[in-house]
């Protein structure tokens, strides 16, 4: 179940991927939240103006690890447009970050790219969040919202 607040820090990843594919990258955007539910950290993908491996899962488990305490860590929420990658949901496990929401799966993109007729560019396995961190709580699709995803996703395919 998902609050308002939830919806809130979703919108702005949303707003986050929408940035991002305005910059040339791949529309992914990630928000930090303590346990209050302030935001700590934002940002976005930048695997194409900054590096490939920049995906703002990984920004977000990096600048976690350098400013807070374990427990601060564990009592934040990451949320994200889509379901982290192997790398990004490894990155969220190491540096004990706690729950991730998401809204749009890894399985729904691949249908998506499937849909559109694209090919994955990816260089590993696409995994569950769940298959790489098993202990990180995971909640996501969320109904709804995964349409602005599929439509910046599409957008991003097109550009492609």
């Amino acid at each position: 179940m998902i609050t308002d607040n939830d919806r809130q820090h979703l919108r702005r990843c949303i707003e986050l991927a929408a940035d991002a594919l305005e910059a040339g990258d791949k529309p992914f955007g990630s928000v930090l939240v303590d346990g209050e539910g302030q935001i700590l950290y934002e940002d976005r993908n930048r695997v194409n103006t900054v590096d490939a491996m920049y995906h703002p899962e990984i920004a977000i488990a990096k600048w976690a690890a350098q400013n807070l305490s374990v427990a601060a860590r564990a009592n934040a929420v990451v949320y994200t447009s889509g379901e982290h990658c192997a790398m990004c949901a490894a990155a969220h496990a190491w540096a004990g970050l706690g729950r991730i929401v998401y809204i749009s799966s890894a399985k729904q993109l691949s249908e998506w790219m499937r849909e559109m007729n694209v090919e994955s560019s990816s260089p590993v396995a696409t995994l569950s969040i769940q298959e790489v961190a098993p202990n990180v709580s995971v909640l996501g699709p969320i109904a709804g919202l995964d349409e602005d995803v599929k439509a910046l996703q599409q957008r991003s395919f097109q550009q492609a």
